[in-house]
């Protein structure tokens, strides 16, 4: 293997091993541990949707600080703080069982989460491009699925030996070992405005219309993508006849999702990345819905088409953004996840207040379904305000 080939291995295992930890452990490790904090700690329906939405806003705080930062050396320094309070965060949550402790170590999370997933992807963008290799993070996004996967193996596996506490600061333990290559692993920026090969990185951003369709569209896809997310182990868990089956749907999700963004983006390349991100839009719809039918057949299949539609769309989307800005990645990427993250604040709450006063958590997943046929027609006029865009540069 060349150096720069080892190098880029080890850009790419750091930023797997960074969504890991700040994705799989920090923000999604919650997911499988909520009924186990409902049964044991005596968290409540609607203190767990209320945890879920402080986790989002902090994640929506760091992608608003993401998004208004230019300097790389700036954005490099808040990333390993980032991981830093990713294993912080995770290890307090066994401290205490008061809710308002819960929900602030749920908003620093939401914080290392957005270190990780914008900041540190976009300078896992910006260096692959002033390396002169593809601009695709494929590769990168797979911590994600591995992360959720991991997360729910591990829950299965400590659930007869440990408590929630405990599995709290097991998961910490294994936050502080991802979080050593993370950080080693992922070069200082380097200041350049041109990559290796001399190529300027120049910024190219979209029209304001083509902005504002695009982040209305992704808002939606928040909202679809994080019914599931959060309560999909505590929805499978009430099911009749699927008791205690909700990690291993979970663990489903994972297993779908790892290999998602690689293959996502082999089917970007065929058919064009926005066709790619509509098609993940659309199946998405069958993924959320498929639960409902009820047995574990089709709570699996709707688990593992849903993990492989989210974090296809998630990847594309973010990817998309950063070649956008070339120079800044991060810019346009913390844009969209504010879009993206204002849907996941106002979705759980809403959901945990169904589910307090009468309902369940699985009347979200009509709520998730229906914002995603929305999402999915924003997409089809996106295309349109795309080659209207395209036909006003070609005449100018």
């Amino acid at each position: 293997m060349s150096d720069s080939s080892r190098q880029r291995f080890r850009v790419l295992a750091a930023g797997v091993l960074s969504l890991v930890l700040c994705m799989g452990v920090a923000r999604f490790a919650y997911t499988p541990l909520l009924p186990l904090m409902q049964d044991q700690a005596g968290l409540s329906a609607a203190g767990g949707g209320w945890l879920a939405a402080w986790n989002y806003l902090g994640y929506l705080t760091g992608a608003l600080i993401a998004a208004n930062i230019s300097d790389l050396v700036l954005k490099d320094r808040l990333y390993r703080i980032g991981m830093v309070l990713a294993v912080v965060s995770t290890a307090a949550m066994a401290l205490a069982t008061s809710t308002v402790w819960w929900c602030l170590w749920r908003f620093i999370a939401g914080l290392s989460t957005a270190a990780g997933m914008l900041l540190g992807t976009g300078l896992i963008l910006h260096w692959l491009l002033r390396h002169d290799h593809r601009p695709e993070l494929g590769i990168h996004f797979s911590g994600v699925g591995l992360g959720i996967a991991l997360s729910a193996a591990a829950v299965s596996a400590m659930r007869p030996w440990f408590d929630w506490d405990g599995q709290w600061l097991l998961f910490s333990v294994g936050a502080l070992a991802l979080m050593v290559p993370a950080l080693s692993w992922l070069p200082r920026p380097a200041l350049q405005t041109h990559s290796h090969g001399g190529q300027p990185l120049i910024d190219a951003p979209p029209s304001s219309l083509f902005q504002w369709l695009f982040m209305a569209a992704y808002f939606c896809a928040g909202i679809g993508y994080v019914v599931s997310a959060t309560f999909i182990v505590a929805i499978v868990d009430d099911m009749p006849g699927l008791e205690g089956r909700g990690s291993l749907v979970f663990l489903a999700i994972g297993l779908a999702a790892a290999p998602a963004s690689i293959l996502w983006d082999l089917i970007a390349r065929r058919i064009g990345i926005l066709n790619a991100v509509f098609a993940t839009s659309a199946l998405q719809v069958a993924g959320i819905v498929l639960p409902l039918a009820g047995g574990l057949p089709a709570a699996l299949a709707g688990a593992a088409l849903f993990g492989f539609t989210v974090i296809g769309l998630v990847s594309l989307v973010l990817t998309l953004a950063g070649r956008y800005y070339p120079s800044r990645p991060a810019k346009m990427m913390g844009k969209m996840t504010l879009s993206y993250g204002v849907a996941q604040i106002l979705a759980p709450a809403i959901i945990g207040w169904i589910a307090e006063h009468g309902g369940s958590y699985a009347d979200g997943l009509v709520m998730a379904a229906a914002a995603m046929v929305v999402g999915s027609l924003l997409l089809l006029g996106l295309k349109l305000v795309e080659r209207r865009d395209l036909r006003h540069a070609a005449a100018t």
